[in-house]
């Protein structure tokens, strides 16, 4: 098997599963939240558990926003109903499925594009005001790339919000039980590091091929790709997914501008 030219087909499949059992970034925004959205009343989320700063975004009407890895009817809905002009990409025909849902129900015109983030993204330099990236950039092998693609295709002083896993939730086995074991070095690749019979279970058991990425990637690769980072913060997991999230926040969101 070569594991490098099909991981992302394998967690595009993956994703297609996890939405079709109901995981919680699969399941769309109600109507009524969409009505509340356009009253004003609205929030999203990056990572499981803190809602994305109100003052982290620029104004929404007439706005063109990127929903990157983004799929599921949860964001982009709320963004639309706000004024803005969505385009959402994801590599999973489920979270996209969930897209054109709420689009008919509502009655707006959303571009929704399937695709692979680690080749170039299918758009024109400087297209967009800002790009949404919830959690999902361990399911790639190269960050570098990402951050590039999204300097490339953000206007002069567009923003990018993302949202990522802290290394360490790669570091331990939690399987919700004390005490935690290490189990992997960092940074993690599953691709390198992992045996044919453990790679093999990622794909049997829908686990998905994920990859851990220093802090060094994060946070450094998006200024190495010449975006200033603005603010950022930490958040956890929801109760009841582990114990780690006792110990250590798990997650990190980060707000970065072209300018």
């Amino acid at each position: 098997m070569d594991r490098k030219a099909n991981y992302t087909d394998i967690n595009s499949k993956t994703w297609d599963k996890w939405a079709e059992d109901g995981i919680d970034w699969s399941i769309p925004i109600t109507h009524k939240e969409y009505i509340n959205a356009k009253n004003g009343d609205w929030s999203v989320y990056l990572t499981p558990i803190k809602f994305v700063p109100k003052e982290w975004f620029l104004p929404f009407e007439n706005s063109k926003i990127l929903g990157l890895a983004s799929g599921g009817g949860q964001q982009m809905p709320i963004f639309m109903a706000l004024g803005a002009n969505c385009t959402v990409f994801d590599y999973s025909e489920s979270q996209l499925e969930r897209e054109k849902i709420v689009a008919k129900r509502e009655g707006y015109d959303i571009n929704i594009i399937k695709g692979d983030m680690t080749k170039r993204l299918p758009f024109e330099d400087n297209s967009f005001d800002m790009i949404f990236h919830p959690v999902s950039n361990c399911y790639i092998e190269d960050v570098y790339h990402v951050w590039n693609e999204c300097y490339r295709v953000l206007k002069k002083g567009g923003i990018l919000l993302a949202g990522m896993d802290n290394p360490v939730v790669f570091l331990v086995n939690d399987d919700g039980n004390l005490p935690l074991t290490i189990v992997n070095k960092l940074p993690y690749n599953p691709i390198k590091d992992s045996t044919d019979e453990e790679y093999k279970k990622m794909i049997d058991n829908f686990e998905g091929i994920q990859f851990s990425h220093s802090l060094e990637k994060q946070i450094g690769g998006q200024l190495k790709a010449k975006l200033i980072l603005t603010d950022l913060y930490e958040d956890r997991n929801k109760k009841g997914w582990g114990v780690l999230n006792e110990y250590t926040p798990q997650y990190i969101a980060t707000r970065a501008i072209k300018l």
